[in-house]
């Protein structure tokens, strides 16, 4: 695009910074201004008229009209008359006017005149922070079948994406009728829309050279396993093996429903990258520990793994290591020398900590091997969108099937719950049960933990109460895995912590909830193959959305459904947030169109 300075902050304005992104922006509607020797009752009419006479009260400005393409007299009305009106429809004037076309008491009336300096044409009229005819002037240089084709998009969408702009009375006409374009055009609109989407997309992916490629065997590991790794798993360590041995650093997101062994691929990768150094960064304590006491279960005695968290030694050197395993801790140690860098449930970091903890290891223009592992899953069309920016792989398979029992339940089945909870604690299994807030408030009608506790202290023994802002949280929590019976908390549990003997949880409030949460929170329970139960309980009947996630224990499905529900966000401007980012394209419906042109991109 080739523009003036003021033009290049004008688009800016509207969020265009290239060609197609102006040319997607699309009339709200056309103005016709084609002069007709029929009148169109209901519509709005250009005609070519001399003003008889001009009458006055106080509410309305009365024209009496020749309407030379008509070759008959009709009447103007003009309610709210300015002095420009008075002005301009003087008696024998000649103007061409245009304006909405009635039959009042068997007359024929336009209502409303407006002077049209341009005849014969169609004005097409955007909805922007700019001035119409502004836009019309960029549309007009810019928006050529020239340039589009310039783009390599086939011909048959330029016609469409032209005529949008320039429109003839047939495309209008079809516009007039349907109240909305063509399904021709609206399917152009939607393909050229994620299709400018993705190409965005693909020039944010820089391929850095690896530091060092990574030929380490796995062989020993996998057979030394009292059990054996699923189908997905080797798949996807299949695929880092491969991401390992390039010249290019691995930037691969591996997605893993909750209690998919996420851990053993993250095992697998330390040996793939042995004899080189490997670290992992894990958003808390309790996780970071978890992985640590695997990681010393499984790994080969010869490894010496690190714990690094905010109590650690700071001054020891970390450099006699062969895996470091810590909190965000990490960022503020120096680190070693590692061509392996990992980071554990990878959205619960802000993307400055993820590319530091990475960029902390680089060298020159080097690059470590980087990991990303998530128990949220996004949907299928977000994940090929993403896939232009990053490698993914998903790991669906469970190493053993999860027996939970989902239940919404109200006030009056709580004395059922109650009962249950006796019953699990007589088996020496454990329960959560999830507050929406901390503390009172007027605002939402439901107990707090501080309004909460005090029943279920007195009800029950072995209670443990913690939150967000706990500083002790995670002792609380290390002391309820080791001898608790009830565990009452905030949604901090919803990620990676694991508790073998956890049967139940209780969710309050669960209509407040994303399906993500609600399927994270879910998965604490049955991680080792427990019955487990979940009670969503609320003081509203339950809605479609907490039927269906009911109904399912499939955390891909889950993230269908959660698409469905709340809608996409924008993956260029962050990481995928709730709220709709497209205009035409819609993910929950057009995953054709994005294969389509996925196809075509690859191709």
């Amino acid at each position: 695009m080739l523009l003036k300075n003021e033009d290049k902050e004008r688009l800016k304005k509207i969020g265009v910074s290239n060609l197609l992104d102006l040319a997607l922006i699309a009339p709200t509607r056309y103005e016709n201004l084609y002069i007709s020797n029929t009148p169109k009752i209901g519509f709005n009419n250009v005609l070519d008229v001399t003003i008889l006479s001009t009458t006055y009260n106080p509410k309305f400005m009365k024209l009496t009209l020749y309407a030379h393409n008509l070759d008959i007299e009709l009447q103007g009305i003009i309610f709210h008359a300015r002095k420009f009106h008075y002005d301009t429809f003087k008696s024998q004037n000649r103007l061409f006017v245009i304006g909405k076309m009635e039959m009042n008491y068997e007359k024929l009336q336009i209502v409303q005149p407006q002077v049209v300096q341009e005849i014969n044409t169609i004005v097409a009229k955007y909805k922007t922070k700019l001035q119409n005819k502004t836009m019309l002037r960029l549309i007009k240089e810019q928006v050529t079948k020239d340039a589009l084709s310039d783009l390599g998009i086939e011909e048959k969408m330029i016609e469409i994406l032209y005529h949008l702009h320039h429109p003839s009375v047939a495309f209008i006409d079809v516009f007039d009728k349907q109240g909305s374009f063509s399904e021709d055009t609206i399917y152009t609109l939607k393909y050229l829309e994620i299709y400018n989407h993705i190409t965005k997309l693909a020039s944010k992916k820089v391929d850095t050279p690896s530091k060092k490629r990574l030929h380490g065997d796995l062989t020993a590991f996998i057979e030394g396993l009292p059990f054996s790794l699923t189908g997905d798993q080797l798949k996807v360590i299949d695929e880092i093996k491969s991401d390992f041995r390039s010249d290019i650093a691995a930037k691969r997101v591996i997605m893993g429903d909750v209690g998919s062994g996420k851990t053993m691929v993250i095992l697998a990768s330390v040996m793939l990258a042995n004899p080189s150094k490997s670290i992992l960064m894990a958003p808390t304590t309790v996780l970071a520990t978890q992985i640590y006491e695997e990681a010393l279960k499984f790994l080969p005695k010869s490894f010496n793994i690190a714990l690094i968290t905010n109590k650690s030694d700071k001054k020891e050197s970390l450099s006699g290591y062969d895996f470091l395993i810590g909190t965000h801790a990490l960022l503020y140690r120096d680190l070693p020398d590692a061509d392996l860098v990992m980071v554990d449930e990878q959205h619960r970091f802000g993307t400055k900590q993820r590319a530091l903890i990475s960029k902390l290891v680089s060298q020159d223009d080097k690059a470590p091997h980087f990991l990303q592992f998530s128990a949220t899953p996004i949907p299928r069309t977000l994940s090929m969108m993403q896939s232009s920016i990053i490698d993914i792989s998903q790991i669906k398979e469970l190493p053993f099937p999860k027996d939970i029992d989902t239940l919404n339940i109200g006030v009056s089945e709580f004395p059922d719950l109650v009962e249950h909870i006796k019953e699990e604690i007589k088996e020496e299994r454990q329960t959560i049960v999830v507050y929406p807030l901390v503390s009172e408030s007027e605002v939402i009608d439901y107990q707090s933990i501080d309004e909460a506790r005090a029943w279920w202290e007195k009800n029950f023994a072995k209670v443990y109460v913690t939150h967000g802002k706990d500083k002790e949280k995670e002792d609380v929590i290390e002391a309820f895995k080791d001898n608790g019976n009830i565990l009452i908390a905030t949604t901090l549990i919803e990620v990676g912590i694991s508790l073998p003997n956890l049967s139940t949880i209780v969710i309050v409030a669960p209509e407040r909830l994303g399906l993500a949460s609600l399927h994270q929170l879910r998965g604490r329970v049955s991680r080792t193959g427990l019955k487990g139960y979940c009670y969503l309980f609320s003081k509203f009947s339950p809605s479609e959305r907490l039927k269906k996630f009911s109904g399912t224990l499939d955390g891909f499905e889950i993230a269908e459904l959660d698409l469905m529900y709340r809608q996409s966000g924008d993956l260029l401007k962050g990481d995928i947030q709730s709220g709709k980012s497209f205009k035409w394209f819609d993910p929950k419906e057009d995953e054709e169109i994005l294969k389509k042109v996925k196809d075509r991109i690859i191709s």
